[in-house]
């Protein structure tokens, strides 16, 4: 009996139907895989092209002609398109011709197959066979397709296969014939299942290897079960390959499997939000430190749950974070520890010293006078001259010393972990080896700079229990240094606190006296020696505050040029008593010379010669009716300057005084240097000429050189008759003191001023 060829076509149909169906359910999970979608489509119409031709059906007889014909161009069309797809050659919106084209085959062949049945099998036959045969040349070509050689050989046999079977076949071929086409076919189907998975799974891990961070999968016992290569890479190995199978704790040298069953322990605890995010630092086989940062998720693979970690190399972020550490935390000029850093260390140091019941000392450096370098020599020496000064500083230092710069040209010694009893004495020491440090003259750029320091002490616990005290009481200690001279040191006292408060308070009413017009001028007269006529008065400020009352000068004056107010205050003077000289025109005070003080900040100040020129002019006032009195310190702590102001205000006619003559270095280049005016003796010396040879000679020497150079000399605190007749014998050309005159308001000097018209009425003899 011979074998039914459609028993072999039903068998062939069930296996067809099995492996299209495996092809479109991957379309189905996987919608980008329309290439499955095509092939599937393309076997399934070769499948049922067969099924219907040998179904042996009389009522399908008219169709099979017809219906076989597009069945077998279906079956044609699909592999074509599926291959296409496969490799990229077909897009979205590119498949209406070639659809026509295989419409308008399909209709050929129909036509073709009336007229002559005899070629139906060879043509069909052929027609797959061509596209198997290309199809297999497409998949088994490319350069990057190596991987799908042996399934493009598949095709192209199976091709040459059904061709040969389609031409000639007796039935009893049709069980060897099926034999091998079903193994062909199988061979070719799974090798397109195969493709497509492969794509997916290439897909997947092309996209995990693009990632910038490294990526892996671990289980519960910490065995590596997907990796990508950018992992690979961070530690230290070849390919992701290496890391497959193999446990974290053989790839990670500095890890233990307690470490990585405590990592696994934590990120399956319950509650546990996800990303888990941790930063670590992991040590390599190479030995090398790698800072990572860890974001681990879920993955649920069979029921079993796995880690999925992100590995975030943050070598970068780290160097970051250290640099913005060390630009918040040190000094750019000088590389020490700025006052954040400084915070830091006394917090540690005042909690260790609290445990340990020991002292830590707190030296507040300030330099003096460092302002004139800048301008001077510019900022760049300045730097230079503020490293040279902590290089000195650190020299000084032990190990567990601290150095700080806490700004400007302020520098914070901190001295830790000193017995209670020895802190004023080490810290003292210290203190007395920095000002015998600085004594030596820097050099800088190409200069020779000489500069002091003013230093202010305290120790922890005595004079403050926290960082922050410590630092404003040796502050406060620190400016009693620079008005005890500077280049001296102080520690701090309970007096220097209140006196501190009280310049708060001082300082806080200041900045708004002038517009409350709290201040006025009271005057002073300054006396011809001989006639005791009224030759000048010195304007003296007054002020009395709104919240303060009667606020005296020796209090008010010191905090006005600690926070720059002088300038402004001085203006106001300056202006009042201007005004003051031009209401005195045509009476008894006429042409009188009006004497103000002026401290360094004004001098320092670039408009004052031109304020002094505008004030005048606006009252109508020569520059020979103002006087302006100064002080040794401000001659000795910014000369040049000086020097330049004076020339400018003596072309404007203004005369210029040196207060408390005497009692400073009273060096006599400045009485050549400056090209002064006047001489003012000071009460020291004055107030004991009448009982003291020493006084006398000291006076009467002071009134002889001042002749010499042409100088007048003006005695202060003039008291009695006796010291006004031994002045005016010696030759001194003015007397001011209570002896002639107290201070008085503009309305009483007129008065006075009245009753000394008469040179003989009351002078000195």
């Amino acid at each position: 009996m011979s074998p039914d060829p459609s028993q072999y076509a039903y068998i062939s149909v069930m296996a067809d139907a099995i492996l299209s169906a495996i092809l479109i359910f991957l379309w189905l999970m996987q919608r980008k895989e329309r290439h499955a979608l095509y092939w599937a489509m393309g076997q399934l119409s070769i499948m049922a092209a067969f099924a219907l031709w040998f179904s042996g059906v009389a009522a399908l007889e008219p169709l099979r002609r017809p219906l076989g014909a597009l069945l077998i161009t279906g079956g044609a069309a699909g592999y074509w398109a599926g291959t296409q797809f496969f490799l990229g050659g077909l897009r979205r919106g590119e498949g209406a011709w070639p659809l026509l084209g295989f419409l308008l085959l399909a209709g050929a062949l129909q036509l073709w197959w009336a007229a002559n049945p005899a070629v139906v099998f060879p043509s069909g036959g052929l027609l797959l066979c061509l596209v198997m045969v290309w199809t297999g040349v497409r998949l088994g070509r490319g350069r990057h397709l190596h991987r799908y050689r042996l399934l493009g050989i598949t095709m192209a046999v199976r091709g040459m296969f059904n061709l040969a079977g389609s031409i000639e076949m007796t039935p009893h071929t049709y069980l060897y014939w099926f034999a091998a086409s079903s193994v062909l076919k199988s061979l070719s189907m799974l090798g397109l299942i195969y493709a497509v998975q492969h794509e997916i799974k290439q897909r997947y891990a092309s996209t995990i290897d693009s990632l910038s961070n490294g990526f892996l999968i671990r289980d519960k016992r910490g065995y590596v079960h997907v990796a990508n290569e950018r992992c690979a890479s961070l530690l230290g190995y070849g390919s992701a390959a290496d890391l497959i199978g193999r446990n974290v704790t053989d790839l990670l040298p500095g890890l233990t499997r307690q470490m990585a069953d405590d990592y696994f322990a934590a990120f399956e605890a319950a509650g546990t939000r996800y990303p888990l995010t941790q930063e670590a630092e992991l040590t390599l086989h190479s030995g090398a430190k790698l800072p990572v940062e860890m974001m681990a998720s879920p993955y649920i693979e069979r029921g079993r749950l796995y880690c999925l970690v992100q590995l975030l190399d943050i070598s970068e972020r780290k160097k970051k974070d250290t640099l913005l550490y060390q630009a918040a935390r040190v000094d750019p000029v000088t590389g020490l520890g700025n006052r954040y850093a400084l915070a830091e260390r006394l917090r540690a140091d005042l909690a260790q010293a609290h445990a340990g019941a020991r002292a830590c000392a707190l030296l507040f450096i300030d330099l003096d006078k460092f302002k004139r370098i800048n301008d001077s020599f510019g900022h760049g020496a300045g730097d230079e001259l503020l490293r040279k000064v902590a290089q000195r500083l650190q020299a000084l230092l032990g190990p567990r010393d601290m150095l700080a710069r806490f700004g400007g040209d302020e520098f914070i010694a901190a001295l830790p972990d000193l017995a209670p009893a020895d802190c004023e004495a080490r810290a003292r020491a210290c203190a007395q080896a920095i000002l015998a440090a600085m004594v030596p003259a820097f050099d800088v750029s190409h200069h020779t700079v000489a500069v002091t320091a003013s230093i202010g002490l305290a120790c922890y616990p005595r004079h403050g229990s926290d960082g922050e005290t410590l630092l404003r009481h040796a502050d406060i200690a620190m400016y009693e240094a620079k008005k005890a001279g500077r280049g001296e040191l102080r520690f701090f006292s309970d007096a220097m606190n209140a006196a501190a408060r009280d310049a708060l308070v001082i300082d806080g009413a200041l900045r708004h006296a002038i517009a409350a017009n709290e201040f006025r001028l009271d005057y002073q007269v300054i006396a011809e020696a001989g006639s005791g006529r009224v030759g000048k008065v010195e304007a003296l400020l007054r002020w009395r505050s709104a919240t303060l009352g009667t606020v005296a000068p020796d209090r008010f004056i010191p905090v006005a040029e600690d926070s720059g107010l002088i300038v402004e205050l001085g203006s106001w003077v300056l202006a009042e008593a201007c005004r003051q000289a031009a209401l005195w025109r045509g009476g008894p005070l006429d042409g009188v010379r009006i004497s103000i003080n002026v401290s360094a900040w004004q001098l320092a100040d670039p408009g004052f010669v031109p304020l002094v020129e505008a004030t005048l002019a606006r009252h109508g006032l020569p520059g020979a009716l103002l006087e302006l009195e100064l002080t040794e310190r401000v001659l000795i702590d910014d000369g040049p300057n000086v020097r330049s102001v004076l020339e400018r205000l003596r072309a404007l006619g203004v005369s210029v005084s040196l207060d408390d003559f005497g009692t400073g270095y009273s060096s006599l280049s400045y009485l050549t240097q400056f090209q002064l005016n006047t001489l003012k003796i000071d009460r020291a010396f004055v107030m004991d000429i009448e009982h003291s040879a020493r006084s006398n000679s000291l006076v009467h020497a002071i009134i002889a050189m001042g002749h010499s150079l042409g100088l007048q000399l003006v005695a202060e605190g003039v008291e009695t008759d006796g010291q006004a007749r031994i002045l005016a014998r010696m030759g001194c050309h003015y007397l001011q003191g209570f002896h002639i005159a107290r201070p008085a308001a503009p309305e009483q000097l007129l008065l006075f001023a009245a009753s000394r018209s008469d040179a003989a009425s009351g002078a000195p003899v």
